[in-house]
C-alpha cells in the first residue's frame, strides 16, 4: 500500500486535483483534433481522504504536472508495454548515465504498466517537454518504445495530467556510486 511519504516524493501540485467522471466532461479542439475529457479539474485541496479513497478504488483522481507559475517538477514515462522489468532496467540505466538520481517507478492500475517519474526540480513547461522528448528518444534507441511523456506539447494543457499511482515499484535516492560519477 502507498503511504504518504511515497507520495510526497512525487512532488505533485495538491492545491487542486482531477476526479474522473462517467461522462464527457468538456471538448477540447487542439492543433485540429477533438479532445474528449473526462477528468473534472475540482479547485480544491487534494486531502489524504481523498487519496486513500483513489487507493481503495473508489474514485480515480489524477494530478496536475504544471504548475500556476507554468513549472513542472517531474519528467514522466508513462509505460504501458510487455516488458515492466526489462524498461526499468534500461531506464535506469539511462537516468543514472544523464546524471539523474532522484527518480521513482509506481505502479498504475493496470498490471505491469508503470509511471516513472524522474524528479527534475522547477523547470519550465517548454523545457521540461524538450527534456522529455530527448531522454524517450535516447530509450527508444534502447528499446521498442510503449511508452508516452509527459509533460508534453503535443497534447493540450488539460491533459498533462496523470492519474495517482497504487504502489512503489521501484525508487533510486541518490545512490551512494553517484559521488564517484
Amino acid at each position: 500500500m502507498l503511504t504518504s511519504n511515497d507520495l510526497a516524493l512525487i512532488k505533485m501540485i495538491n492545491s487542486h486535483y482531477f476526479i474522473k467522471r462517467d461522462t464527457i466532461v468538456n471538448k477540447i479542439e487542439f492543433n485540429g483534433r477533438m479532445f474528449f475529457n473526462k477528468f473534472e479539474k475540482i479547485n480544491e485541496f487534494l486531502s489524504l481522504q481523498l487519496i486513500n479513497k483513489h487507493l481503495e478504488s473508489k474514485i480515480i483522481i489524477a494530478h496536475n504536472l504544471i504548475n500556476a507559475q507554468d513549472k513542472v517538477e517531474n519528467i514522466v514515462f508513462d509505460y504501458n508495454g510487455f516488458n515492466t522489468e526489462k524498461f526499468w532496467h534500461r531506464a535506469q540505466l539511462l537516468l543514472r548515465e544523464e546524471g539523474f538520481i532522484n527518480f521513482t517507478a509506481y505502479k498504475s492500475k493496470t498490471p505491469g504498466h508503470l509511471h516513472l517519474y524522474v524528479h527534475k526540480g522547477h523547470t519550465s513547461f517548454i523545457e521540461g517537454c524538450g527534456l522529455a522528448n530527448k531522454l524517450s528518444a535516447m530509450l527508444a534507441q534502447k528499446m521498442p518504445m510503449e511508452w508516452r511523456m509527459f509533460p508534453t506539447l503535443d497534447l493540450p494543457r488539460e491533459y498533462n495530467i496523470l492519474a495517482l499511482p497504487y504502489e512503489i515499484y521501484q525508487k533510486e535516492r541518490g545512490a551512494s556510486w553517484s559521488k564517484h560519477m
